[in-house]
């Protein structure tokens, strides 16, 4: 059997899946059915969505045998409804440059040093691997990232400090922002400030959502800002800071990256905003949506490198 129809075949038992399960859970896509951001005549896209956990395993990843997760189900089932394939896997050795030529953008929701078999034992990332999936970005392939993809790889150095440029891990530079720490999970006021950005067109000025927020650091200075962090009134010392990026979109040599911190909570990734705005981010990373991403970090959160002191111990 040929490693095409493998895949083929692998496609087709996890979109019956993902099918299967949700009806049965009565997780219903809300989705509004007139959003085709992907476009009818668009190129049909493969992505790779990486869920492999050396660090913390989340609820929303970890699978029951060889069923997919819940947000593996989730993401299968946006793709078969809006027009791109999703590859689901925790096995680190799928990347090699070979393999890596199949695919359009990867999707991360990790955590810890990928090159290491960590928490869920999966088959770990090379470190031959990682140089070949952030040289196919560099090249022009897309990267999408959820929640802890920003508490992977992560720089040497003191958390609760900034970084340099050049101090920071290659796929941090890549991403454009580091994960801190998060205090207690809560409602939260997300404040859009990229309303042209695909996926965003129904959006308010802002929406308040209930998830476990991350505190960030070492943003790159290019990041077109899409979703900010209104921390006023927010609960605990990782928030007691001004305003800062939650969600943005930029330019990695001549590849798009997106991330957002939302993805934590089960129910977020059954959330109507959060799927329109990765159904969105997913058109644009693929290339199959064009919008202008200029910076915008020191005009919508001019003080975003001001982070909480290192808190005593707890």
């Amino acid at each position: 059997m040929t490693r095409d129809l493998c895949d083929f075949l692998e496609r087709l038992i996890h979109r019956r899946q993902a099918i299967h399960r949700m009806s049965a859970a009565g997780l219903g896509l809300m989705l509004d059915p007139a959003l085709n951001l992907l476009g009818k005549n668009s190129p049909r896209r493969r992505i790779l969505f990486f869920t492999k956990s050396s660090g913390y395993e989340h609820s929303s990843i970890k699978r029951n045998g060889n069923e997919l997760s819940h947000a593996e189900r989730i993401l299968t089932e946006l793709g078969t409804r809006h027009g791109f394939d999703v590859r689901a896997t925790k096995d680190g050795s799928v990347f090699t440059p070979e393999n890596l030529k199949g695919y359009d953008a990867f999707f991360f929701y990790t955590t810890g040093d990928l090159t290491q078999a960590g928490t869920d034992k999966n088959p770990p990332m090379s470190n031959e691997g990682k140089t070949a999936f952030l040289e196919g970005i560099h090249s022009g392939k897309g990267f999408l990232g959820t929640h802890s993809a920003s508490d992977t790889f992560h720089s040497v150095g003191d958390a609760f400090q900034t970084q340099a440029l050049d101090a920071r891990d290659p796929y941090m530079q890549m991403l454009g922002g580091e994960f801190i720490r998060h205090g207690a999970q809560q409602e939260a006021n997300m404040k859009l400030t990229s309303a042209h950005f695909p996926g965003c067109e129904k959006i308010k000025e802002s929406f308040r959502l209930k998830d476990e927020w991350y505190s960030l650091k070492n943003f790159s200075s290019d990041l077109h800002v899409i979703l900010v962090q209104d921390t006023k009134g927010m609960q605990g010392s990782d928030y007691q800071r001004p305003d800062y990026p939650a969600t943005w979109a930029r330019h990695h040599g001549k590849g798009r990256v997106f991330y957002t911190s939302m993805g934590h909570r089960e129910d977020v990734w059954t959330n109507p905003t959060f799927q329109s705005v990765l159904v969105g981010a997913i058109a644009w990373a693929t290339g199959n949506v064009n919008v202008k991403t200029p910076p915008n970090l020191k005009t919508v959160t001019p003080q975003a490198e001001t982070i909480p002191p290192k808190p005593a111990k707890e």
